[in-house]
């Protein structure tokens, strides 16, 4: 009887230390915007994977929601209806909008000031790629799949036109030059995309004119600054004028298939594409930093890390774990060699997978050593209203329907009448 006993009291003893584990363990939903299926998901599946094994007690599931409209759209409504979603990665420029509408914590709030490796941590990163993230002195987002514009050219294309291969346009006028010789038989010399995301091209040539299209609070904006004026002018001018472009829009989606195919042989786009255009690619490709005008520089791009208030306080520190395994030097090299995304600190390109990556491909550093002239993306308070505004005009003067400067006017009075009381 006593035997039985002990055995009983032995299996209701396992039985609860097993309930305890179960407990004990975390559950984090991720959201995730990768827009197809495929290699990315499963490079972001194998990270996670190997997270989980070396952290049993959080159970971590990611869901791919699309672009990043369609993920920041599925995540919030998951928050409202009361479903699970504890973090995401969503556009750097989200992040007023977000605060706004109190639906992120600040990475502060979650690593106390006691922890010394955490905060080292959130200061290993690219100050570039933190711009975007950091508001009012407090850290709300942490990069990751980021980016910055760079200049795609084939090579094959000129040395046919007795252009040095090793010479990419350095300047605005050199690349007029350099896409006019690079424009015959129905084929052009330079494209640059004006759908998806043409605020984004549009602030690369404002600050290479000198100028930053929003102040550091995302409070107010300088459309009708002449400098701004004067760059959406250039960048019409390229197809009207120059004729070195397609007249009217340039599809986000399909220029990268397009300088594939050889219609054109330069083009402005994100660094994400690297990996992919390295694969299909049929002809020697560089990779350069965007033509100056008054200054180099290009926006960044791309998306952070943030975590939801309705996360429990166990889920924030899990989730942190988790954002710091997936940014940590050898994940953001990995992340970087299978994308063309940034590495996002200085330690991921100390690693030897990124330094051995980088010598045997050198493009992959482009858009890394571009960061020394880069500013953070576009964003203000209304942010999407405002964007929208500035897309508009853009798009607007570049299909001829409007004057820059009547486009770019039409702008500032929407995102004043937007930004007012912000300030």
């Amino acid at each position: 009887m006593r035997m039985l006993l002990k055995a009983a009291l032995a299996g209701a003893l396992l039985v609860g230390s097993s309930l305890a584990a179960l407990a004990e363990t975390v559950s984090l939903t991720m959201y995730y915007p990768i827009a197809v299926g495929g290699p990315l998901t499963k490079v972001i599946d194998k990270m996670v994977g190997d997270f989980q094994t070396a952290n049993p007690d959080v159970k971590v599931q990611a869901i791919y929601a699309g672009n990043y409209d369609d993920t920041r759209v599925r995540a919030l409504s998951a928050i409202k209806s009361g479903g699970p979603a504890q973090l995401s990665v969503l556009f750097s420029i989200d992040v007023y909008d977000l605060i706004e509408q109190g639906l992120i914590v600040p990475f502060d709030d979650v690593i106390p000031a006691s922890d010394k490796d955490g905060r080292a941590w959130l200061d290993s990163f690219y100050p570039a790629l933190m711009a975007n993230g950091k508001v009012k002195g407090k850290t709300w987002g942490v990069p990751f799949q980021r980016s910055t514009i760079v200049l795609y050219y084939n090579k094959d294309k000129f040395k046919a036109a007795g252009l040095d291969p090793n010479h990419p346009p350095a300047n605005w006028k050199e690349m007029v030059a350099t896409a006019k010789a690079l424009t015959k038989d129905g084929k052009y010399g330079l494209m640059v995309p004006s759908t998806g995301y043409p605020y984004w091209m549009f602030q690369a040539f404002a600050i290479q004119n000198g100028l930053e299209l929003m102040n550091p609070d995302g409070t107010k904006t300088r459309f009708t600054d002449p400098a701004a004026i004067e760059a959406l002018q250039f960048w019409r001018d390229l197809s009207q004028k120059d004729g070195v472009m397609p007249k009217g829009t340039i599809e986000w989606g399909t220029l990268r298939q397009a300088f594939l195919e050889g219609q054109t042989a330069m083009m402005w786009h994100t660094t994400g594409n690297l990996t992919a255009v390295r694969k299909d690619a049929k002809f020697d490709f560089g990779v350069a930093m965007l033509p100056s005008n008054k200054r180099p520089g290009s926006p960044t791009g791309g998306g952070n890390f943030y975590i939801f208030k309705n996360a429990t306080d166990a889920q924030r520190k899990a989730a942190v774990k988790l954002i710091q395994f997936m940014t940590s030097p050898e994940r953001a090299a990995q992340w970087s060699i299978a994308t063309g995304y940034v590495g996002v600190s200085p330690a991921s390109y100390e690693t030897a997978s990124l330094k051995a990556y980088a010598k045997d491909f050198p493009q992959a550093v482009v858009a890394r050593d571009q960061l020394k002239h880069a500013v953070a993306e576009f964003s203000t308070f209304q942010t999407a209203r405002v964007r929208e505004a500035l897309s508009n005009a853009v798009q607007a003067a570049l299909t001829g329907q409007k004057s820059p400067k009547d486009a770019l006017t039409e702008a500032q009075a929407t995102a004043e009448s937007l930004l007012k009381p912000y300030r």
